[in-house]
C-alpha cells in the first residue's frame, strides 16, 4: 500500500494529477482546489490513500495528514465513495467542514453534486462522535455565517475559492452575515 509520494508533477488535469517518481509516473485523484495551487514542474509531496477494487487501484492524494484522515472519515460512511468525499474535501478547507459537523449543520454539505439532504445527515451522525471537538463555540456558530455569505458571494459571481479566501481574512468580530459580504467585497475589490 502506497501512503505517501514525492517526486515532480508533471501532468495536472481535471480532478487528478500525475507525479514522477524516479521515473515512475503515477495518476493521483485530489481536490480540485488543492490541484489549482500546483504547478507542472514543480516539486510536490503527497500523503496518500489506496483505494483497491477488483478493477483497478486508485490512489488518493492530499497536502497533509489532517486532509487524508478526515478523508478516511468521510468514506466509511456507508455511501459516501471516494468522488464524493473529494467534492466535499471542495468545499471548505477541513476545519471548516468539522465545524459544520460538529455543528450539525448538514446543510453546508448538501452543496456537494449528488449529496442530499439524508446522506448529509448521515454523514453528520455518523462523524460527529469521531471528530475531535476542538474548536470553540464562536468557530462552529460562525460556520453559518460564513456558509450564507460564501453563497452569496458566489451569486455575485466569485468563485468559491476566492470568497472562501476572502471570508477567512475578515475579523472573526464580524458575527453579521451583512457586514461578512461587505468586507468580504472590499478584500476582493482591492485584489483586482
Amino acid at each position: 500500500m502506497i501512503s505517501r509520494l514525492t517526486g515532480t508533477a508533471i501532468y495536472i488535469g481535471e480532478g487528478s494529477l500525475v507525479v514522477d517518481v524516479n521515473g515512475v509516473g503515477y495518476n493521483i485523484h485530489a481536490a480540485g482546489e488543492f490541484l489549482a495551487q500546483q504547478r507542472e514542474g514543480s516539486s510536490i509531496a503527497l500523503w496518500i490513500h489506496t483505494a483497491m477494487r477488483d478493477s483497478s487501484i486508485d490512489l488518493y492524494g492530499f497536502k497533509d495528514q489532517s486532509d487524508l484522515h478526515f478523508f478516511e472519515k468521510l468514506i466509511s460512511v456507508s455511501g459516501i465513495g471516494p468522488k464524493s468525499a473529494l467534492a466535499i474535501l471542495a468545499l471548505a478547507p477541513v476545519a471548516t467542514l468539522k465545524s459544520a459537523i460538529i455543528s450539525r449543520d448538514s446543510s453546508y454539505l448538501t452543496r456537494v453534486s449528488g449529496i442530499g439532504k439524508k446522506t448529509a445527515e448521515k454523514i453528520v451522525f455518523e462523524l460527529q462522535d469521531k471528530i475531535e471537538d476542538t474548536f470553540s463555540i464562536n468557530s462552529t456558530t460562525g460556520i453559518k455565517y460564513d456558509s450564507d455569505a460564501l453563497e452569496a458571494l458566489q451569486t455575485l459571481g466569485y468563485s468559491a475559492s476566492s470568497a472562501r479566501e476572502a471570508l477567512q481574512k475578515v475579523e472573526d468580530t464580524v458575527t453579521d452575515t451583512g457586514n461578512r459580504i461587505k468586507t468580504a467585497l472590499r478584500l476582493l475589490g482591492s485584489s483586482k
